[in-house]
């Protein structure tokens, strides 16, 4: 299984991700996980990626495109993956659709996390408080949501043209969210 997370911040990506990755038996490949092990690990591309971040700037998609590359030549994938925090924008999703064509590994399913702006709110603020998170104010929380929404909101109509789209609900119980996905996945 090939699968892409999408939803906003707060929406339960890498928690369901996370469960996914034991019901499945295939890796979570986050993004922002991957950056870090390469900038750590010195890669070549880890080295590009300390430099850019050092300037402040964000690390680009040809980038991130090539770690994510290397990162599907592992012989952990060959039986599929789980991408959480990627694609967050048009350009990515086509970038991705490329690099997995190339491969020879196609999406099987992107599933949408469906969850109101007021609970992804108090979802966060929750977050914020149990685990230190300075990233998660009020107000970084409402940009984060703002550019979500113009920058990775347009993805999911770039996979629901493909037909590879399943919105689920991300409102509930851990349990009953997995329950929806893997119900959704078995479609």
């Amino acid at each position: 299984m090939r699968l892409v997370l999408l939803g906003p911040p707060g929406s339960g990506k890498g928690t369901q991700a996370a469960r996914l990755k034991e019901t499945l038996n295939i890796p979570h490949i986050s993004t922002g996980d991957l950056l870090r092990a390469e900038v750590a690990a010195g890669t070549p591309l880890g080295l590009q990626a300390k430099e850019v971040m050092a300037r402040g700037d964000l690390v680009s998609d040809e980038i991130l495109l090539g770690m994510l590359e290397s990162r599907l030549g592992q012989p952990d994938v060959a039986n599929g993956f789980i991408l959480d925090g990627y694609p967050r924008n048009l350009a990515q999703a086509a970038a991705l659709d490329g690099l997995l064509t190339k491969i020879g590994q196609p999406l099987d399913a992107v599933v949408q996390l469906d969850v109101g702006t007021d609970l992804l709110v108090e979802r966060i603020a929750g977050r914020a408080k149990a685990e230190g998170r300075e990233d998660d104010n009020p107000e970084s929380v409402r940009k984060r949501l703002q550019v979500y929404n113009d920058s990775t909101a347009p993805v999911i109509g770039y996979f629901a043209d493909r037909g590879t789209l399943t919105r689920v609900d991300g409102v509930g119980s851990l349990d009953e969210v997995l329950a929806r996905i893997t119900e959704a996945l078995a479609r």
